[in-house]
């Protein structure tokens, strides 16, 4: 990841106009949405190492390190678009489960890794409406995103992140009362993560009941930009933060969320090699 686009500043604008009132704590049974509707929350890390990269770690230095558990299972793998109803959770398997930090690495490597597995996880189902399959697959992204952001929050605050930046050249926008400003890193993400989950918490955007179809401006006014932003955060951890995910011993769950996004982003032609921005050599070879 050595050769970056030329200069970009990239605007980010907000399109949804909810009511701050109904902003709700929720979970979508009917349908399979299911996220973390917590705040990121900090955790507490060894030092930090600067000799490593996305692409390349020195793996001498990943032994004895503290582990955090993080059990990469996309809910979309459950076979829950033929079993809609919830309620009955005799046709549902359970969420592979780790007890240790072996048995996770070996779910992930047996997951997303393999490219037959992948393509599999991506490609929409036979008969299958792909609306509710951008749905599922971004309320995913959305988790893991903020999953992963929440391990470095520790290491992302006013003093060290006080623009949302990948690299010096892509400064990433809010739009504050209809006007584009530039923002803290954790300002970016909160903001980032409430305006989400007001347009997952809308039933007129997001419902929850199979029988009420999707608006029909779905994908081009809520699944791409959302999806857009949520790639923003992504590169700023690439770019500012890997040095403490490799500490973590989080670099192959980041690689494996940030390769599914890739894949499934290139796949559905959801974002423009622009929106790909400084992780565009990543993600041509992730994809």
């Amino acid at each position: 990841m050595s050769n970056f686009l030329p200069t970009l500043q990239q605007n980010s604008s907000n399109n949804f106009q909810g009511d701050e009132n109904n902003l709700q704590k929720t979970i979508k049974p009917q349908r399979g949405f299911k996220w973390n509707s917590k705040q990121p929350q900090k955790q507490q890390h060894p030092a930090i190492s600067s000799l490593n990269t996305p692409t390349h770690n020195n793996s001498s230095n990943s032994s004895n390190k503290d582990i955090i558990d993080f059990n990469y299972t996309p809910s979309h793998q459950l076979p829950y678009l033929n079993n809609r109803n919830f309620n009955n959770n005799s046709n549902v398997p359970k969420l592979a489960q780790v007890s240790s930090h072996k048995d996770l690495k070996k779910l992930v490597e047996t997951t997303l890794n393999s490219d037959s597995v992948l393509e599999q996880a991506i490609k929409l189902p036979k008969g299958e409406n792909i609306n509710e399959w951008f749905a599922v697959h971004t309320v995913d992204f959305y988790n893991h995103i903020n999953m992963l952001y929440g391990c470095v929050t520790e290491f992302c605050s006013y003093d060290t992140c006080p623009k949302m930046i990948a690299t010096n050249e892509y400064e990433y926008l809010w739009n504050i009362n209809g006007v584009p400003k530039s923002v803290s890193a954790p300002d970016y993400v909160k903001y980032l993560m409430q305006w989400c989950q007001k347009i997952f918490d809308n039933e007129k955007i997001f419902p929850t009941d199979s029988n009420v179809p999707f608006p029909s401006n779905f994908e081009k006014n809520y699944i791409k930009p959302m999806l857009k932003r949520l790639f923003r955060v992504y590169a700023h951890i690439y770019c500012h933060h890997f040095n403490e995910i490799y500490e973590m011993n989080l670099q192959v769950l980041l690689n494996t969320s940030f390769r599914h996004f890739c894949c499934f982003t290139k796949y559905f032609k959801l974002l423009s090699n622009d929106d790909y921005g400084p992780l565009l050599e990543l993600v041509n070879e992730l994809s």
